[in-house]
């Protein structure tokens, strides 16, 4: 599975940042893009891409992964510097306990070393025999589907 820069960057603020915050019980945290960018470089993360780590730590989808909003982003105007600190909060309605499950289901870090198979194992795992049940009452898969079909093949023969 493809693996980019911006992933790089949401998976090391969720490990370095977010988890620790949200474990330590606090409702608010901040992450400074020259630190995260220090730390990123310290992992292999190419040198001089603040705009893209300012970028990544303020798209919707880090967001919505950790279930936080943007309190406040302290900076120049452009937003996208090394000064840039970025001011979170839990979104509202999430307690500490619903997002420490949370980061126990969703590991970026591990996704990231997934195979396109393995990754489509973990999503259809989720639903696997989700229906097992309902098609029991059919009589089976066959019986189920001549149901859908709304006719029975023996009797259209």
């Amino acid at each position: 599975m493809h693996y980019g820069l911006s992933d790089q960057v949401r998976a090391r603020a969720t490990m370095s940042y977010v988890r620790p915050a949200i474990d330590a019980g606090k409702r608010q945290f901040s992450i400074s893009v020259k630190e995260l960018l220090r730390d990123l470089e310290a992992h292999g993360f190419p040198a001089n891409h603040a705009r893209q780590v300012c970028m990544a730590l303020s798209s919707g989808k880090f967001l919505r992964e950790n279930s936080i909003d943007i309190e406040n982003i302290d900076g120049p105007p452009s937003k996208t510097s090394t000064t840039v600190v970025i001011h979170y909060r839990l979104a509202p309605g999430k307690t500490q306990n619903e997002q420490g499950a949370q980061r126990q289901v969703e590991n970026p870090i591990h996704r990231a070393n997934e195979t396109p198979e393995e990754w489509a194992h973990r999503l259809t795992g989720k639903i696997s025999g989700l229906l097992k049940d309902e098609l029991a009452e059919y009589g089976g898969g066959e019986a189920f589907l001549r149901w859908v079909r709304g006719y029975d093949e023996e009797d259209a023969a």
